[in-house]
């Protein structure tokens, strides 16, 4: 479907290297690249939440970000430190403060109290220290099993009832979640976290420079200029609802296309026959 639009992009984050993904790999080009075509990169994610899909777990999306040719940072396949919140808070986080620090200052931003403020975290023994110390300070805690991306987007919705995202995961995700934090006017800063020299070597081959190693990404750094970003639910989460499977081969699905340049956020409810199209 993307050769179908008359753009010329590049995949910069994708199902991985060329050698390890059949499609959408870091690098391929897709579009009709006709006449006037506006050159561009690339973020998707086709099943985030993988184990959440298989599971029937809460909030797996299928999403894609677009911004102009080289904004967005190319990311290498390894962890990355986070941490997100919506409007309100905006400018008020920063990864060189402390969990307590940054939960209080939250907190005083939406004009809660420190344990009404919800902080979601990865379920991980990598992150025991770190719901220990947010524990310890007095706020609630949202564990999840799987997919960050829905989750970075959440404090961005009064709905959700997530205030701050917390923890360490996949550095690619964390591009296509400051993408779409920038569409909503929220905040999103990142760190990257090499597990070995080999990944070093990967990210510094991609690009990155020496002093990039060990920087703290903000949100304008991970996703430069004029950004789209665009996710379908594919079971239900706090973002989206999950697809809907009805009689007579038809079914449902819940979208949200949104615009930095503009703020503009659009939900699609749509409903597909499946004998006429694939999903």
């Amino acid at each position: 479907e993307l050769n179908k639009i008359n753009m010329e992009g590049t995949v910069v984050i994708g199902e991985g290297e060329m050698d390890e993904a059949p499609m959408l790999y870091i690098g391929e080009t897709v579009g009709k690249k006709g006449t006037d075509a506006p050159s561009v990169d690339i973020a998707l994610d086709p099943l985030e939440g993988t184990t959440i899909c298989a599971t029937g777990g809460v909030g797996s999306i299928s999403v894609i970000a677009v911004a102009e040719r080289g904004n967005f940072l190319h990311a290498p396949d390894t962890y990355m430190e986070k941490i997100a919140c919506g409007p309100a808070a905006k400018g008020k986080i920063s990864l060189d403060l402390t969990p307590k620090e940054n939960i209080e200052r939250v907190a005083e931003a939406l004009g809660k109290n420190v344990d009404e403020v919800t902080v979601v975290i990865l379920d991980r023994p990598r992150h025991e220290k770190l719901i220990r110390e947010v524990r310890e300070c007095g706020a609630r805690i949202h564990l999840i099993g799987d997919g960050d991306v829905s989750a970075g987007i959440a404090p961005c919705s009064e709905d959700s009832g997530i205030d701050l995202l917390l923890g360490t995961g996949g550095a690619p995700e964390g591009v296509i979640t400051a993408a779409a934090l920038k569409c909503l006017g929220g905040d999103f800063q990142g760190r990257l976290c090499f597990r070995n020299d080999e990944e070093k070597a990967r990210a510094l081959k991609m690009g990155l420079s020496e002093s990039d190693l060990g920087k703290i990404f903000t949100l304008e750094e991970l996703a430069k200029g004029s950004v789209m970003f665009c996710a379908t639910g594919v079971t239900d989460g706090p973002l989206l609802k999950g697809v809907r499977w009805l009689p007579e081969g038809r079914g449902q699905t819940e979208s949200i296309v949104m615009r930095s340049q503009t703020g503009t956020v659009r939900r699609v409810f749509a409903e597909h026959n499946f004998s006429k199209k694939s999903l």
